[in-house]
């Protein structure tokens, strides 16, 4: 295990494994906060919303069945597998912004993922449940059971939180795939130009790294109970 322990009353293992990871989670979300506000300014030269871009890519892939609404907020934008929607948010829906397109685009990529049976994101769904128990079971069934010195409660929450940092492992070429299919979509069908396609890249590229990022915390908090659980087993 891990070497790693308390240094004059502060946890090293947070400060080591978790605190870089945590910041690094901070810097992406700023990214792509900032990136997006950048190019929500910059408008695509047919005019298009993000709402006629969802349904436009979605009908050239024969999903005519799948429909296109708003949700409230800022970035919630999703697809909903279950009702076979797409969900655009405010700053998506009805923008022109190349910014917009490129996250309608992005949307649309996970229901065509869905449509053609993508194995990743059929492996990713299939652990759902089993993640939202993990999610806010596992730490404390591992904690409880090191403070109890009871090994297998321990290993037992470490297993859960395994299925977390799967999630999050899977999720990544599940995200990276739909923005490649949205770039590659909007280039070759000429739905917007070199310069606006660079644009819309920048802001699918700043969303990946959040990706990216939370699974980095999610391997650091770990990385973290397998050390805390190593030291208190030497203990």
């Amino acid at each position: 295990m891990l070497g790693l322990g308390y240094f004059y009353g502060i946890d090293m293992t947070y400060i080591i494994l978790v605190m870089p990871a945590l910041i690094f989670a901070m810097y992406a979300q700023n990214k792509v906060n900032t990136t997006f506000n950048k190019y929500r300014t910059v408008n695509n030269r047919h005019g298009y919303t993000g709402a006629q871009i969802a349904r436009k890519i979605l009908d050239m892939n024969g999903l005519q069945n799948v429909i296109v609404e708003k949700v409230s907020g800022n970035l919630t934008d999703h697809y909903d597998p279950k009702a076979n929607v797409v969900r655009l948010s405010d700053a998506t829906y009805s923008s022109t912004s190349v910014a917009a397109i490129g996250v309608a685009a992005h949307e649309v990529g996970h229901a065509v993922q869905h449509a053609e049976g993508y194995a990743p994101i059929k492996v990713r769904n299939a652990i759902v449940p089993v993640v939202q128990i993990a999610s806010y079971a596992a730490w404390p069934l591992a904690i409880f059971g090191i403070l109890m010195s009871f090994s297998s409660l321990t290993n037992f929450g470490i297993l859960l939180f395994g299925a977390v940092v799967l999630f999050q492992l899977i999720t990544l070429p599940v995200e990276f795939n739909a923005s490649n299919r949205a770039i590659r979509t909007l280039g070759n069908n000429a739905i917007l130009d070199n310069e606006e396609l660079a644009a819309s890249k920048k802001v699918l590229s700043a969303a990946a790294m959040t990706y990216v990022a939370s699974a980095a915390v999610a391997i650091a908090n770990l990385l973290r109970l397998l050390s805390l659980a190593g030291r208190n087993n030497r203990d």
